[in-house]
């Protein structure tokens, strides 16, 4: 799939400069970076519903009750 963007000579030139001293192509940087922040997104959106449901139900495990439990 090709992806058009429009960006200032700035942005522009900040971008290729940036992926030059990584290395990388200016289209390699921009599909890293896009997937990273989906990723992290994610992550975040886990905990919150994670901590949501720590807060309704307190109760912790030690990893021998977790082991002892899984039959480890």
């Amino acid at each position: 799939m090709a992806i058009s963007l429009r960006l200032s000579e700035e942005e522009s030139t900040l971008i290729r400069q940036y992926a030059e001293l990584k290395n990388l192509s200016v289209s390699e940087l921009l599909r890293q970076s896009v997937l990273e922040r989906i990723e992290e997104e994610i992550d975040i959106e886990m905990y919150n519903k994670a901590l949501a449901e720590y807060k309704k139900n307190p109760t912790t495990y030690t990893l021998e009750e977790v082991e002892k439990e899984l039959g480890f």
